[in-house]
């Protein structure tokens, strides 16, 4: 009985080539990321250096269509946003936490049913017993009573000074005309009023009566005066007496 033939060796085909991986620019092989030479030509191969072309690569074995490398940026945005949100919910949650335990502290150390009003005290007032010197008192001095209404000014005897004339009459007429006069100027509300011979005043015309209204010390306060009485007499005027 003969023995069978040996069956044929076998010889291990070529492993399947990635249909994303990238190919030798001058044979076609493929190869791997990172390669730095072709393993059937020996050409240096242009490694993709940086961490977008390996993250693209990586997403080609993973899904079957790549968006581009913009998708990236966008991760990485996507990202620090979650992030940043994760952040602001735990310090909101710690600052929530914090001022509730602070407004426990507070009512567990403050007592309720204190006031915060302050009693005021009554004022006492203090009296003193000693006896106290009393002081005589002078009544002031009263300025002398002023003359009756109807009496007429006498011009002070050697005194020289200013008055305002009112009116001069001759002596002709009779002193009793001067006095009439003076009188009607007394009712007109004119004060200090009065009759002077002009016989015994050098500055004067003699063979007059002349009623005056006033006793001045100078001529400034005469002619201050003046308009006071010309409201009734227009025609009187300031003259000195001496």
């Amino acid at each position: 009985m003969g023995v069978p033939p040996e069956p044929p060796e076998e010889h291990p085909g070529p492993p399947p080539v990635d249909a994303d991986a990238d190919e030798c620019p001058r044979c076609g092989a493929p190869y791997e990321p990172l390669q730095e030479y072709c393993l059937e030509c020996g050409l240096r191969l242009p490694v993709q250096r940086g961490i977008v072309p390996v993250l693209a690569t990586a997403w080609r074995r993973r899904f079957s269509r790549y968006p581009g490398d913009w998708i990236w940026p966008v991760l990485g945005l996507l990202i620090i946003a979650a992030l940043a949100g994760a952040v602001a919910i735990l310090a909101r949650s710690g600052t929530d936490e914090s001022a509730t335990k602070t407004r426990a502290e507070t009512q567990e150390t403050v007592p309720l049913g204190t006031g915060t009003g302050t009693a005021s005290l009554p004022a006492v007032t203090e009296t003193s017993t000693l006896p106290t010197e009393s002081t005589p008192t002078t009544a002031p001095e009263q300025p002398p009573p002023p003359p009756p209404s109807n009496q007429l000014t006498e011009w002070p005897a050697g005194q020289n000074g200013w008055t305002i004339v009112l009116s001069s009459i001759p002596q002709s007429g009779g002193r009793t005309t001067a006095l009439n006069e003076a009188r009607k100027a007394m009712n007109a509300g004119l004060t200090d009023v009065g009759v002077l011979d002009s016989s015994q005043f050098s500055s004067l015309h003699s063979g007059y009566f002349v009623v005056f209204s006033g006793i001045f010390n100078s001529e400034q306060q005469a002619r201050t005066a003046l308009d006071t009485a010309q409201g009734t007499y227009p025609q009187s005027y300031v003259r000195q007496i001496e």
